[in-house]
């Protein structure tokens, strides 16, 4: 893995005329280049996050909130020409993050992401892009989103990892995802996808509705999951299933606090939203 370290993030719009433009799939490796930048927290952005998602206050870092300062690097990897796939129209399956250490007193981060484990799929191929942090102490916090290409065609036999709960939990909260959450998400991830901001561009891609961004409903969840959750060494998993059509009520099952759990995000009529673990770092 090589990496090209970049002066500042990204600027977006530009990013954005180039996942508008790119539709076709140009390959199918991925390229051996990841990107990084020194990164700062800036208070004010870190509350407005806290706001839109539902966390309380607190001198620690939300565990997701890493996914949004590395959200410009992530638009210039998936956007550049070397990489095979268009951006608009691929699918987040599921979602892993680990917090090494307690993210409380952290400001200045090297922020880094590339993309690998390309894997055929019974639907195409999917790929994780793979986000780290890092203080002046070592590895922080990384994820794992993994992502589906619809339409590429790889060697080998697909496979299909589900992340899966038992459904021994009980109800710990509900909320409403109001009907405008994912431009309110928007405008603090600075994900703007089309299906997620009106009913009207989600219909230009086959959406019925607007649909919640999945990393807004796996926020809004650690969120109320609370102390549930311990704060560090720990990996949470989940798994995106049914998409939170907007607006619509939804109802988090999960089991106690502990160093390990399992959570299910529902909504009416038992529709399975999001099925998820968490323990303690292998």
């Amino acid at each position: 893995m090589e990496w090209r370290t970049l002066d500042s993030t990204p600027f977006l719009p530009p990013l954005y005329w180039r996942a508008a433009l790119k539709r076709k799939i140009t390959g199918s490796t991925l390229p051996d280049e990841g990107l990084r930048c020194h990164l700062r927290v800036n208070p004010e952005h870190l509350a407005a996050y806290r706001q839109v998602c539902g966390f309380a206050d607190s001198p620690v870092l939300p565990g997701t909130y890493p996914h949004v300062l590395a959200f410009g690097l992530q638009m210039q990897l998936l956007t550049d020409k070397q990489f095979p796939f268009p951006l608009l129209g691929l699918i987040h399956l599921s979602n892993r993050i680990r917090i090494h250490r307690p993210l409380g007193g952290v400001s200045h981060l090297m922020v880094g992401v590339h993309a690998n484990n390309l894997q055929p799929h019974a639907k195409g191929a999917t790929f994780d892009i793979v986000t780290t942090v890092q203080d002046s102490l070592g590895l922080l916090w990384e994820a794992e989103s993994r992502m589906l290409c619809r339409g590429v065609k790889l060697e080998g036999t697909p496979h299909d990892d589900h992340v899966s709960a038992t459904g021994d939990v009980s109800e710990l909260a509900r909320w409403k995802a109001p009907a405008d959450i994912g431009r309110r998400y928007a405008r603090v991830s600075g994900d703007y996808n089309p299906i997620h901001l009106s009913a009207l561009t989600a219909k230009l891609f086959g959406f019925p509705q607007a649909i919640a961004h999945g990393l807004w409903s796996l926020a809004r969840t650690l969120a109320a999951l609370d102390e549930n959750v311990p704060a560090a060494n720990v990996e949470i998993e989940v798994e995106f299933n049914k998409p939170v059509r907007l607006p619509s009520e939804v109802i988090l099952l999960a089991h106690a606090a502990g160093a390990s759990g399992e959570l299910l995000l529902k909504g009416m009529g038992d529709l399975q939203h999001m099925a998820g673990k968490w323990h303690p770092i292998a």
